[in-house]
Parts: C-alpha cells; structure tokens; sequence
C-alpha cells in the first residue's frame, strides 16, 4: 500500500478535526440589527400575501381555492400572475426561470430558461408570458417511465401547479425563480409524483365533504389533507465522505465494525448540539424561512451524527414540495460547512436508521381538524367517524400502503429497533382502544373513571376528550392525539406516494361509509343512531388491524399471522402488490391512477431497487480488491516477516504469534472467496433478462452474499494494523464533525 493511500485516511481525521466553524450572515434591518423571523419569512415566496398586494381580491381567492377546486386558471388571469411575477422576481434579482417538477427518481428536477429574449426591433428583454408561466417542455426521454411512454417519445410536459407557492432560489452568482409543477406524458399519464398527489387530495375531499354533509355539516365548502413530516439525516465530514466511495455512490456504509461507543449511551438524543452542528443547522432554517418553509424543530436524534428538522403542518401537497426543499437546503448548506447530509435510512449498519414520520390529517373549510376529539357530542361523532374510516382504510389496503414505502434503503429499516415492522397495523391508545372495544362489543358495562371519560351507548352520543395516554413509538400507524403518524416512511422518500396511497384508501373507505349510510337513511337525513350503526359494523370488520402492544416483539409476528395481516418484508414482495386489480380498481375508481398508470410505477420502482442492489454489490467488490485485500496483505507480510526475523535470532516464534499469521491467512482467504461469489452472482444477475426474478434473487441470495462478505471485512478491519487500514473508520465518521 502506498504511502499516500495508506496516509489519506490520517489526513482526513487531521482535516476533520481542524475545521473553521462557519459564519452566516442573518437578514439584517435596515437598523443593522437582525430582523426577527416573522420578518423575513417567506422574502424568497411568491406568496398568497405578496399576491393580494398585486393582484384582486377575487383573482387571490380564486387561486387559493385552486387547492381544493377543478376550475382552469383563465389565460386573462394567468396573464396577469406572469407579469407581477416577472417584476417581482426582477426585483430580487432572478435572471431565469425553471418548472420545478418531481419525476419519478425521488428526487427533484428542473431545467432553467433565462427571462431574456428579443423584441421585434432585435432589442433585448425580459420577457415572461402566461403560456411559459402555465407549461414547459423538457426531455421525457430520459426519466423513468415505466412502459407508460414508448423510449423513442422524448416529449413530455410540465404544467404549473398553482396551489403551491412559486419560489426563488439563490445561489452566490445568480437567482432562478422556480415554479411548482406537474410532470405529464404527451397523452396525459403522470410520469410524477405531485400528480397522483394532487389526485388523490381532490378524491378525498370529494369523500370527506360529502361525509360531512351526511353528519350534518351542510355548510363545508371543502376538506383539505394536512401533514407534517419530521425528516431525520446525519452528518459526515466531507473529507471522510470523500474517502468512502460505498457512501459517495450508494449513501451508505457497504462494510465498517460498530466501534465500541455508539448509541448505547444514549446520551446523543436531545443532546447539547455541537457549535459546527447548531450553525449549520440555524443556516438550514434561515434559508428555509426565506423559502416560506414552516421548520419549526431541530435536534439531535438517537445515533451519533444523526439530526432531525420538524415543521408546523400544512397543506399536504405544499407540505410535500416544502420537504423536498428541506432536503435540498440541508445538502446544500452541509456543503458549505464542510459537511455532507446522508438521507439513506441506514448508512451504518448496527446503528439507528432515518425515517419521515408523516403525521396526517384532515382538516374542513371551518378549519377544523376533523381527527380532533372535541368538547361536544355532535364534533365527537363526527371524530369517530372519520377514524373509523381511516381505520378501514389501513385494514382495506394496508398492501398498498406498504408498497409506498418499499424502497432499498427502508428494507434495512423495516422490523429495527428504530422502526415499526413491515406489518401496517393502527395504534389507537388506551382511551380510544376501550371506546372501541365497547363499539364492536369486545367489552361491556361502563367506562373506568379517568380523566379522560366516555359515556358510550349506541342511543346516545358518545362523549370523548383527547386521550392522555402515551404514543406507541413502534407502531407503523399510530394515532397520536389529534393526527396519525405513518412512521414507517424512510428518511429518503419523497412523501408524495405513502400520502398518495394513505389518501386513496381513505377516500374509498369513506366512499363505502357514505354509501353505507345513505342506504340506512333511504334517502332521508340520517340519523345519529344510523351513523353510530355504521361506526359499529365497520369498526367490528376492521377490527383485527388495531393493536396496542410492541409492535418489535416476535409473538406480534405470530399474532398478526394468526389475524392474517400481511407481512411484506422486502421491497419486491411488497411492490408485487402494484399489480393487484384490487389496487388498480380503488386508485383508478378515486380518479388517481389509471391501471397503466400504476404498472408503470411497479416496472419503475423495481428497476430502481435492482440497479440500486447491484450499485451496492459492484462498490462492495471493489472496496474490497482495492481497500481491504491489500491492507490484509500488507499485515500478513508485517507478521511474516516478524516471525522470519524471529526464527534468525534463533528464538522460537510464539505460538501465538504463528496462530495470528495462520488466522489473518484463513480470513484472507474467506473474504477472497465471498468476492468470487459475490462477483458470480453479479454475472448471474447481468445475463438474466427477467427483472421479477432479479430482483427477489437480490432480496434473498444476494442481500446474504453482501452480509456474508461485509461480516468477514469486519473482522478484518479489527485485526490489522490500523495505520495500514485506508478506511475512515466508524469511530471517526460519526464523531468527528
């Protein structure tokens, strides 16, 4: 090994641990003090505020109802909307501007076209018009499709979303002002992630005001979907990541031991947050807040070098473009501070994985969130009855709902001490757990007094306050108060598609209800007696999903097997599901997706994990001809030639000395055969043309195969010399920042 190679690794912890701490620069006044947050936030945000100062009352409202309405934005308005845009974005600088869309990489894209043009005199301009404001179109050819496009059609189109505000990025040369979209084929069928979205928000608000109306609530004009998705990461000096090619290329660790100080302490979470750290992170949330990015909480997480940013919920579609903005800002500012951000759901194995717990709800035009217990008979009702239907949803469709998360970095996430299993089962907690039992009939007489007390009887109106237990943190599904928590979204995914699928299975369920009780009610008003009926009938069906326990425990596995709930614990077992026509019937009935539509979503995801998987696979070999083999031979040459010089001085070797070379020899050997597996594997998966087969081989032969080979590095990486070990090492990575 040569010196520069076996050095490098010495200089990066000698960089790591000498770095300048960085200095933002807050928005100042005009007084040279800081302005406060409430002052700046959203500067960088064509905002429904900024809006009413440039446009008509009318035209402002029209646009905010575009969330929740079908109506086409006029030419004549959205002619208007480019001007002011126009000047407003001039005025801060912009000099492009980009459809901001998400295909269907996870990830977000974008293509710039400078305001700049000619008039008719040859004279240059700014020019910016209604037809570029509402569509563009870039190359399809080259994002994944799924089948749902033939290759050789490279046309496709993005179409601004205007329920979502228009924003401007910054860098130091220049500013583009981006312009939320939507991703659609020639003829029509989504290539995106905002489209189903958007879809399936309309589908429940079809489904949640007819519901409201059927339980009195004539006056709701609308339901909106809300969430709120904590986005766990860690942190890496950049001069490590730079040395680890498994992490630059894949975004985790292939091979590294867990060194003897972790997380077992447990004294990382909620810690003191180190200064390199919190000015990061008070960078994070001021480009945010400029963004119009409600962040609200940061704080460390569980695992060294693991964080997490929280913000205030919103609108789910906004809400959804606003995470993908907070992963974008967390990357970009970690590279200013030297650092680099990890979204992998577990870039160190042994250690605690990332994920995204969504909390979601519903919320009516009134402003009400409709999963809050309220302080009277006729809100609780309405209470039970929306989480009875999303009750029925997670037991209807919980096979969908797990495909959403089904991802390569999840399915080493999935059934950790960090994360629910890959069984969807609903959390409801003590109080609402006795209110159900009594519905279906698992228990009788009265409620035990509490604090938090039910007066429940079917001939009379149940009263419920919000219940006071504590949350079940290994539940997939959890409701926690006034909102359920999806914890099972991994730390990379774009929350678009497990809200697509929560959304859709509710919309049906509600769909059922509703016509449940309009059957009841023979065309008349329904009754509050009628309604209870049908929280009864629906909560007894359903009832197998809920369960209260520990959600890690191995008698969970066999009691959700005896309830027959399905356990779906790789990623194509659980896509497997995209082309169930039951899933094809309840997305295309809710008008999301058209069976087409969603196979295309199938063919696209399961690419992704084979080429991911063999990504992983190929680094891995590679790590270990050019990393581990020759810092194996390098020790077995240093303790060779210390028994040679041993034997010369005519004194006997130690035994143990001997015992060390043989061991290091037949480790040598066990890591060079678990490559030439690996790499006829590899070969096997090349020649095979059936992507089905690949990739449950993957999930099975292969995951072992990497485990195997990593397992033998491992052991490598304790038993030789460590100046001769090129690898930053665990022990560095996540302390070192």
């Amino acid at each position: 090994m040569s010196h520069s190679r076996s050095h490098a690794r010495y200089d990066a912890v000698k960089t790591a641990g000498s770095r300048d701490v960085r200095k933002m620069q807050r928005p100042m006044g005009g007084d040279g003090l800081p302005l406060k947050i409430s002052e700046y936030y959203g500067s960088m945000t064509f905002s429904f505020e900024l809006m009413e100062q440039k446009l008509s009352h009318a035209d402002v409202d029209f646009l905010r109802g575009s969330a929740t309405s079908n109506n086409p934005i006029t030419k004549e308005l959205a002619e208007k909307i480019a001007h002011v845009v126009k000047e407003w974005a001039l005025s801060k600088g912009a000099t492009h501007y980009s459809h901001w869309f998400q295909p269907q990489t996870g990830a977000t894209a974008e293509k710039h076209d400078s305001f700049f043009t000619f008039d008719s005199n040859g004279g240059a301009i700014e020019k910016f018009t209604s037809s570029m404001l509402i569509q563009a179109e870039p190359d399809a050819s080259s994002f994944p499709s799924g089948g749902v496009r033939a290759t050789f059609e490279a046309r496709g189109y993005t179409a601004w979303d205007p329920s979502s505000p228009m924003f401007l990025m910054e860098t130091e040369n220049g500013t583009t002002l981006c312009i939320p979209s939507v991703f659609i084929s020639y003829s029509g069928e989504a290539l995106d992630n905002k489209t189903p979205l958007l879809r399936s928000i309309h589908a429940m608000n079809i489904q949640a005001t007819e519901a409201s109306k059927l339980l009195g609530h004539d006056h709701i004009k609308h339901v909106m979907v809300t969430a709120g998705p904590e986005q766990e990461y860690f942190l890496i000096d950049e001069s490590f990541y730079n040395l680890r090619s498994d992490v630059m290329l894949s975004g985790r660790t292939l091979l590294g031991k867990t060194p003897p100080r972790h997380q077992q302490l447990e004294d990382h979470y909620f810690g003191s947050i180190k200064t390199r750290v919190l000015n990061f992170m008070m960078e994070v949330d001021c480009e945010l807040y400029k963004l119009g990015v409600p962040i609200k909480t940061r704080h460390n997480e569980v695992a060294p070098a693991q964080y997490e940013a929280a913000p205030i919920y919103e609108n789910a579609n906004v809400a959804a473009d606003h995470n993908q903005l907070t992963m974008e800002i967390i990357k970009n500012v970690a590279r200013r501070h030297r650092l680099v951000a990890l979204f992998h759901e577990k870039p160190y194995a042994g250690i605690n994985g990332s994920g995204k717990h969504v909390n979601w709800s519903m919320a009516d035009s009134d402003g009400n969130n409709l999963l809050e217990p309220g302080d009277n008979p006729e809100s609780n009702v309405r209470f039970l009855y929306f989480l009875t239907a999303t009750i029925k949803a997670i037991h209807d469709h919980s096979s969908m709902i797990r495909s959403s998360i089904a991802s390569p970095g999840n399915d080493h996430r999935l059934g950790a001490n960090e994360a629910p299993p890959a069984i969807i089962s609903v959390f409801l907690g003590d109080t609402l757990s006795e209110v159900f039992d009594r519905i279906t009939g698992s228990k009788s007489g009265n409620m035990p007094e509490r604090s938090s007390t039910i007066n429940l009887d079917l001939a009379k109106v149940p009263v419920i306050r919000k219940d006071s237990t504590d949350r079940n943190r290994t539940s997939p599904f959890a409701f926690t108060g006034n909102k359920f928590e999806f914890r099972a979204v991994g730390a990379s995914a774009s929350i678009s598609i497990p809200l697509t699928m929560v959304n859709a299975a509710v919309a049906q369920s509600l769909s059922e209800m509703n016509a449940m009780i309009k059957a009841k009610a023979g065309g008349a008003r329904p009754s509050e007696k009628q309604i209870l009926e049908v929280i009864q009938e629906v909560s007894k069906a359903t009832e197998k999903v809920r369960f209260e326990g520990d959600n890690y425990s191995e008698q969970w596995h066999k009691e959700a097997e005896r309830r027959g709930l399905p356990n779906l614990k790789t990623s194509p077992e659980a896509l497997k599901v995209l082309k169930d026509k039951k899933i094809h019937d309840v997305l295309e009935r809710q008008g999301i997706m058209g069976a087409s539509e969603t196979v295309s979503r199938y063919n696209v995801t399961l690419e992704r994990y084979i080429k991911v998987r063999l990504i992983e696979m190929e680094c891995l070999s590679d790590m270990v001809t050019n990393h581990v083999l020759p810092a194996l031979y390098s020790h077995q040459n240093l303790l060779a030639q210390s028994i040679k010089q041993t034997k010369d001085a005519d004194i006997a070797p130690s035994p143990h000395q001997v015992g060390e070379l043989k061991e290091i020899s037949a480790l040598t050997d066990s890591i060079l055969s678990a490559k030439a597996k690996l790499n006829a594997f590899l070969s096997k998966c090349s020649s095979s043309h059936n992507e089905e087969e690949i990739a449950d081989t993957i999930a099975g032969e292969g995951m072992l195969l990497v485990e195997k080979l990593a397992a033998h590095c491992n052991e490598a990486e304790t038993r030789v010399d460590d100046t001769l070990w090129s690898l930053p090492k665990y022990r560095e990575m996540l302390y070192m920042i």
